[in-house]
């Protein structure tokens, strides 16, 4: 196996990526990620020299797929009802596929905020366009007023909470059945845009 391939480079994160998954930050081993990676553990450090540094990477190249997306939906000239409901079913999808990230979020706000304040302005995400959207909409009375900040929150807080509540929602709600857990994801790409869009939408 070469040293510098990319591919294994790629291997070890989708393997990385299943391991935090499975047993999230403070589970995974470096020994279990390059066992699933099918490669030595030296090799790994190699190009990874901590958990911390490969979470790191897994969540970036996580997150840089994601946010383009993002600011693309935000920053077009469609209408804001729209935006939402694309933003959610993006947001929605990408956590349903990256079920790691509001862990790895949740992790650095206790450990090193600033690192993760870092990665956010290394990715360029920037919602001016869309606060400025709000506002406009508000000045011609076409929602509710609301503080666009707090829009931004219920949108994300409606979209992240059953990723990270998902160990008790699954318990409780769906008797540990998988699918109909993923299912209900499914359902809430529309539930979750229709309730926001109907707590800001002009009576």
């Amino acid at each position: 196996m070469k040293i510098n391939d990319s591919t294994t480079e790629s291997n070890i994160m989708e393997a990385a990526k299943r391991i935090f998954v499975l047993k999230g930050f403070e589970g995974a081993r470096m020994q279990e990620i390059a066992d699933e990676a099918g490669i030595n553990k030296a090799l790994l450090h190699y190009y990874f020299r901590s958990k911390d540094k490969l979470f790191e990477a897994v969540f970036i190249d996580a997150f840089v797929k994601f946010v383009p997306t993002i600011l693309i939906t935000l920053n077009s000239n469609s209408p804001l009802f729209r935006k939402i409901e694309v933003f959610v079913d993006h947001y929605i999808d990408v956590l349903s596929k990256n079920p790691f990230i509001p862990g790895f979020i949740l992790h650095e706000l206790g450990h090193n905020t600033e690192r993760l304040s870092k990665i956010i302005r290394t990715v360029g995400l920037n919602p001016d366009l869309f606060v400025e959207q709000v506002k406009a909409e508000i000045e011609a009375g076409s929602i509710n007023p609301i503080d666009p900040r707090d829009l931004l929150v219920n949108m994300l807080a409606m979209c992240i909470f059953p990723f990270v509540g998902k160990p008790i929602l699954k318990v409780v709600l769906f008797k540990n059945n998988e699918e109909e857990y993923h299912e209900f994801l499914n359902r809430r790409k529309i539930a979750a845009a229709q309730f926001i869009i109907n707590s800001i939408k002009k009576r």
